[in-house]
C-alpha cells in the first residue's frame, strides 16, 4: 500500500484531511496527514517559519514515513515543491490540491505582507475569516483551525509566500518535480491561474461543486481522483 504524505494549506492543520482519511478506509492507498511546524505541531525551532524551512521538514518527514508522494493543499503546494527538488528528496509525487501556481493564489497568505507585524497580520485576518464565515460552516472551521496557529509563524510564512510568488511562479516549481497532478474546482481558482493552467502539460483532474477544502466537503471524489492520478502517473513513469 502506497502512503501518501498530507499538509494543509496556510494556518490550517491535518485535521482538514480527517474526512479524506475515512473515505479511503478500502483504497489500495494510504493518507497520512502531517500537521506544519506552528500549525498544529510544535513551531521550528530556528525562526523564521519559511517555504524553504517547512520544505526541509517535509523532506524528513517524508523520509521518515518511507514516503515519496505528497497531497499538499494550497500554498503547501509551493512547499512541497520546493522540497521535491532538495538534493537525496524522497519526494518525487506532488498532487497539488488547488495548489498556489501564480501570485493570485496566494490570496490569504499574500496578505500578510501588508502588516508589519504578527499581532497586526492575526487581528486582521481572524477578523477577514470570521466575516467570511457567516453561514458557511467550512470557513468557520478554517477560522478556528487558524485562531490556534502560532502568530508569528503565521505571519512570516505569509510573508514569505508574498515575497517568493513575486519573484517565481509557483506553478514552474511545482512542474520540476518529477511527476505532478493537479486537483481543482476551476470556480476557486483565479483566471490567471487557470490561463497559466490551460497552457502547461500538468494532468487536471477536476472537482465540480467542491469548495477551497474539497477534502473536507467532497472527499469521496478526491479519492477517487486521487487515484486516477496516481494510476495516470504510473503509466507515465
Amino acid at each position: 500500500m502506497r502512503t501518501i504524505i498530507c499538509i494543509a494549506g496556510f494556518g490550517d492543520d491535518a485535521s482538514m484531511y480527517d474526512p479524506l482519511i475515512t473515505s479511503s478506509d478500502s483504497a489500495s492507498i494510504r493518507f497520512h496527514a502531517v500537521s506544519l511546524p506552528g500549525f498544529g505541531a510544535p513551531s521550528l525551532s530556528q525562526p523564521p517559519t519559511s517555504l524553504s524551512k517547512l520544505a526541509d521538514w517535509l523532506v524528513e518527514t517524508a523520509r521518515e514515513a518511507r514516503s515519496d508522494t505528497v497531497l499538499a493543499h494550497s500554498v503547501a503546494s509551493i512547499i512541497a515543491s520546493l522540497a521535491a527538488t532538495r538534493p537525496g528528496s524522497p519526494i518525487t509525487r506532488i498532487l497539488s490540491l488547488e495548489g498556489n501556481l501564480t501570485a493570485a493564489d496566494a490570496y490569504f497568505s499574500g496578505t500578510a505582507a501588508q502588516y508589519e507585524s504578527a499581532a497586526a497580520f492575526r487581528t486582521a485576518f481572524l477578523a477577514r475569516l470570521d466575516e467570511m464565515a457567516d453561514g458557511d460552516p467550512i470557513m468557520a472551521r478554517y477560522c478556528s483551525v487558524v485562531e490556534y496557529a502560532d502568530a508569528d509563524a503565521l505571519w512570516e510564512l505569509g510573508c514569505d509566500a508574498h515575497a517568493f510568488s513575486a519573484a517565481t511562479v509557483p506553478g514552474e516549481v511545482l512542474l520540476k518535480a518529477d511527476s505532478a497532478a493537479y486537483f481543482y474546482n476551476r470556480e476557486n481558482v483565479p483566471e490567471s491561474s487557470l490561463a497559466w493552467l490551460d497552457k502547461k502539460p500538468l494532468p487536471s483532474f477536476p472537482l465540480p461543486e467542491a469548495s477551497h477544502w474539497a477534502s473536507i466537503d467532497q472527499p469521496g471524489l478526491l479519492v477517487e481522483q486521487v487515484q486516477a492520478a496516481m494510476r495516470l502517473l504510473d503509466e507515465q513513469s
